[in-house]
């Protein structure tokens, strides 16, 4: 969801990627587990990330896949700030990875960069019916 950052002003998109730090996630690796405290959010540069809910036993049920572009993570922005659902890369991902807390902050303070979160936050959850963490 680039859009986060496409719909801020240049001085804005500059403070929130203050908070911003590159990662690298090897192919397989859980990036968290579903009702873990939920502090921070990614967009997505290379690679693919399999959104995932637990089930009743032990299986888990496939609820989205993001690309490149994409916003994972939404929980950091709503209470109680716990993931709603679990997230694997599949491949080798690159992302921007965004202190939650801090850019929680930010909108606080500044109401135009409030505003293009949420409104970026908002537009994952209208994505589909049952909304991307």
């Amino acid at each position: 969801m680039r859009m986060l950052l496409n719909g801020l002003a240049p001085e804005a998109r500059d403070q929130v990627l203050r908070h911003a730090r590159p990662v690298r996630f090897p192919a397989e690796t859980r990036i968290f587990r579903e009702r873990q405290h939920a502090d921070r959010f990614w967009i997505i540069e290379s690679g693919r990330v399999e959104l995932d809910e637990n089930l009743p036993g032990p299986s888990t049920a496939l609820v989205g896949t993001l690309v490149p572009g994409d916003l994972l993570g939404s929980s950091w922005m709503i209470p109680p700030y716990h993931w709603r659902f679990g997230a694997t890369a599949t491949t080798e991902v690159h992302a921007l990875e965004f202190d939650g807390q801090a850019v929680r902050k930010l909108c606080s303070q500044d109401l135009s960069i409030g505003e293009a979160v949420t409104a970026a936050v908002a537009a994952v959850w209208r994505a589909e019916p049952s909304g991307k963490e």
